[in-house]
């Protein structure tokens, strides 16, 4: 591959949605039909999800956010419990922790993939613990079959963080149907998108009868089912709940998005070979490691770390000066337990989750998205190694 300073005239994103006239007329259709919030489009984009997956129960909300904090709610979780998750995560997973009165213990990731390390979870273990959180960090799975036998053993939920795995799949099972519970995101970064959205599913009807309920106010009819569906106008109210309710709008975008979503998979992982074989001969670049069993890799990020010992420059000038030659980046993820509130509220300090600091400062993550080219990749590719060559020791 060509090393020269020729840059990209035009800025590419860290990532863009592959929308087609199908999503954009449906949501036309949407709009002309009269009923846009939570009606027959998000009904149809739940079945279409449990289908896929091969579960008895989707519910679908209005983020990925909203569906963690429900999922543990509806599991129980409440104050006085503690919940195990990695400090290698976006801010969402541990603060949904939080928002339900339990303790967040942050546990360390593993340094070459940066999924949950599986003896910091197993030490912080004791009989406060409610339940386990992994990520399935950038689209890669953690090792569910150890996670498993762990939780089973203490008698511990285990409630997935799949935001970046929808299409992940671990030694053929698909993620979703492995945990107790499991929460999908549709943000337009993810591999589906619905704008925003996300869905919660799980083996076990009364928690899925209490996501709903708690999805809208803890009522236990929905305004489509009093209005269109043949139910009486009056309702009663279970307990107090949110709104945290999809649209018809969003699941419009969702029920064509999931038509495609083999494809969104495959397309990231050709994507993400063509970086790997092309990064293997950039100096002071790592990508992440490989797990070691069989897997499906959503490649939902293609993450890599700096050697900044091998560097004159630190991460966040590196990334400067991607920009300023139009490639974009992003930072998956600064550790939490380095965050002010986690310091300051939850006692977590320097030291406490090494490897997770480590690849704090370290990791960014590249573009990636169905619609890339081979061009694009060399564009990225070349341009790390020329800016990297650049600031070499």
């Amino acid at each position: 591959m060509s090393r020269s300073a020729n840059f990209r005239s035009e800025f590419l994103p860290l990532s863009r949605p592959t929308l087609g006239e199908e999503e954009i007329q449906e949501v036309v259709n949407t709009l002309r039909s009269g009923w846009i919030t939570t009606g027959p489009k998000v009904a149809l984009f739940e079945n279409k999800f449990r289908d896929y997956l091969g579960v008895p129960e989707a519910v679908a909300v209005s983020s990925g956010t909203a569906g963690l904090h429900l999922a543990l709610l509806a599991a129980g979780v409440g104050p006085g419990d503690e919940v195990i998750t990695s400090s290698m995560t976006f801010a969402a997973t541990a603060n949904a922790i939080v928002l339900c009165g339990a303790r967040p213990v942050l546990v360390d990731c593993d340094s070459d993939t940066l999924n949950i390390d599986l003896d910091g979870m197993k030490a912080r273990i004791n009989s406060r613990t409610k339940a386990v959180v992994p990520v399935h960090f950038a689209g890669q799975p953690c090792a569910m079959d150890e996670i498993v036998e762990i939780a089973g053993r203490h008698g511990v939920l285990i409630i997935e963080d799949a935001a970046h795995a929808l299409g992940t799949e671990y030694k053929g099972r698909k993620i979703g149907t492995i945990g107790d519970l499991t929460m999908f995101s549709f943000h337009p970064i993810k591999t589906i998108t619905t704008g925003e959205g996300g869905m919660v599913v799980t083996r076990n009807k009364d928690w899925a009868e209490r996501l709903r309920l708690l999805r809208f106010h803890g009522i236990t009819t929905s305004a489509w089912e009093r209005q269109a569906g043949g139910r009486s106008a009056q309702y009663s109210i279970e307990l107090p709940g949110f709104k945290y309710t999809m649209m018809d709008i969003q699941a419009a975008i969702g029920i064509h998005q999931m038509d495609k979503l083999d494809w969104f998979v495959e397309q990231r992982a050709k994507l993400a070979h063509m970086y790997r074989l092309a990064c293997a001969d950039v100096q002071g670049l790592k990508p992440l490691g490989l797990v070691p069993y069989p897997q499906r890799h959503a490649w939902h990020l293609f993450v890599v770390q700096l050697e900044l010992e091998r560097l004159t420059i630190g991460r966040d000038r590196f990334l400067e000066l991607l920009k300023e030659r139009n490639v974009g980046t992003g930072i998956h993820f600064p550790a939490l337990h380095l965050q002010p509130y986690y310091q300051e509220k939850w006692g977590y300090r320097n030291g406490d989750c090494p490897h997770a600091e480590r690849a704090s400062h370290r990791i960014l993550s590249l573009p990636l998205f169905p619609k890339m080219s081979e061009k694009d990749v060399q564009d990225v590719v070349q341009t790390v190694a020329v800016v990297l060559g650049e600031h070499l020791k």
